[in-house]
């Protein structure tokens, strides 16, 4: 499990790191902007959990990101990490 330091007013402390980020979380992370972000996920080019209409990122896919570039020693293009996507089901009248 990945966790990280936070200091307190007792000293440090070790807090688990989240499981999800926001998009503009998750854009910091990254370094982009989180407008550049979303337009990645909208056009399928960055992976992303829909809840309701909320769009959160888990950690596990940046983690997953930096540990293929790390170990192809290459740039990894997160539209790769993308499922492709079905064509939605036809309704019986256009059958």
């Amino acid at each position: 499990m990945n966790v990280r330091a936070t200091s307190g007013s007792s000293g440090a402390t070790v807090a688990p790191a989240p499981r999800f980020y926001s998009v503009a979380d998750a854009a910091k992370v990254i370094g982009t902007s989180p407008v550049t972000l979303y337009r990645a996920i909208r056009d399928g080019e960055f992976p992303a959990v829909r809840i309701r209409g909320r769009l959160i990122i888990p950690a596990r896919v940046l983690d997953e990101m930096v540990s293929a570039a790390v170990a192809e020693y290459s740039a990894v293009d997160a539209a790769q990490w993308v499922a492709p996507t079905l064509p939605a089901p036809r309704s019986p009248r256009e059958v």
